[in-house]
């Protein structure tokens, strides 16, 4: 009796504890950007939406993906291993003029701006001759 009043209280304290872990996003590859084919993006991130046309006279095109935890809880966390992809690709961020979510990438003299949040991403192409 006394087992079946430990095994009683330890099943919903390990259903608690494993339910307020943090989920994590999962890449599963990297595919080049419908925008701009030097960008690589998560395969299994979904593309929501793209844009030619801008308010913004800086952006040149855009897209947005979905991707589930990728900023973690309010887009708070900065994805290190899709930062490092983009390193890898022979992007460079541009972290003094970082905003918040929105990080700056620089590859030759083209300039792209990612924007993080929950479970979505942003890619924003920036015009040609673009200056900070």
């Amino acid at each position: 009796m006394k087992n079946f009043g430990i095994v009683f209280i330890l099943v919903p304290l390990l259903l608690l504890t494993s339910g307020c872990t943090p989920s994590t996003y999962e890449i599963t590859g990297y595919t080049g950007s419908s925008i701009n084919n030097e960008i690589p993006v998560p395969v299994n991130a979904k593309q929501l939406s793209v844009s030619a046309f801008s308010d913004n006279p800086n952006i040149q095109t855009s897209i947005k993906y979905e991707l589930k935890h990728i900023g973690g809880e309010q887009g708070l966390y900065v994805p290190s291993d899709y930062f490092e992809k983009l390193s890898e690709a022979g992007w460079v961020e541009v972290e003094e003029e970082r905003m918040g979510h929105v990080h700056f990438f620089k590859k030759n003299d083209t300039v792209i701006a990612i924007e993080i949040q929950e479970d979505t991403f942003d890619i924003f192409e920036m015009m040609q001759g673009f200056t900070f």
